[in-house]
């Protein structure tokens, strides 16, 4: 007879919960603006235990995600100063700051872009998109398109995949993502260079 650990049961207890859908939107709001975790930990076993509602679940993390970048979006245009420095610096993301902020100022969309679809923590891309003035409007199509590319994907692998899309998604995201980030840079600077 096989257990159930502590995390199973936690997800079970989402996905019974009246309130899963809000819990996810928030969770996929703050993990735009300060949980440098990605929300796949959660979106991936939660699809499986509601796959009847996976494309309403990459829905509503994908709202939340967008409600977040919005509030990152002016901590960065109203409150660099103060509170964007200081996450930055608790971050440790001074570096990343720097040479995003370099490329959004001659690749904005793309480059929002692609730290939308990687690993990169996005909060860098909030904060600085938001400080440099950069259009809202643009800002929030790349990165809306990215993420909708990151959790409708991930809901089709669910779908497609059933309980081995966890399996799958843990072995690949990382290098998918780095791949993706790779091609995208040396898209950029073709770009750049032609």
């Amino acid at each position: 007879m096989a257990t159930t650990s502590t995390r199973e049961k936690w997800y079970i207890k989402l996905a019974n919960s009246p309130h899963s859908l809000v819990l996810l939107f928030f969770l996929s709001a703050l993990e735009a603006t300060i949980l440098p975790i990605p929300l796949e930990l959660i979106l991936v076993p939660y699809m499986l235990l509601e796959r009847d509602r996976i494309w309403l679940i990459a829905s509503v993390a994908l709202a939340g995600f967008m409600a977040g970048s919005v509030g990152g979006y002016y901590i960065g245009y109203a409150l660099f100063d103060t509170v964007g420095q200081w996450f930055i610096d608790y971050l440790s993301a001074q570096e990343q700051y720097a040479e995003f902020k370099e490329t959004l100022e001659d690749n904005g969309f793309w480059s929002i872009f692609v730290v939308g679809v990687t690993p990169v923590p996005f909060q860098v891309a909030m904060l600085a998109a938001g400080a440099g003035q950069y259009p809202l409007t643009l800002f929030l199509l790349s990165a809306g398109i990215a993420r909708a590319l990151r959790y409708y994907v991930l809901a089709a692998l669910v779908a497609w995949l059933g309980p081995q899309a966890e399996d799958v998604w843990q072995r690949y995201s990382g290098p998918a993502g780095w791949s993706i980030l790779i091609a995208a840079v040396s898209v950029i600077l073709l770009i750049q260079f032609l």
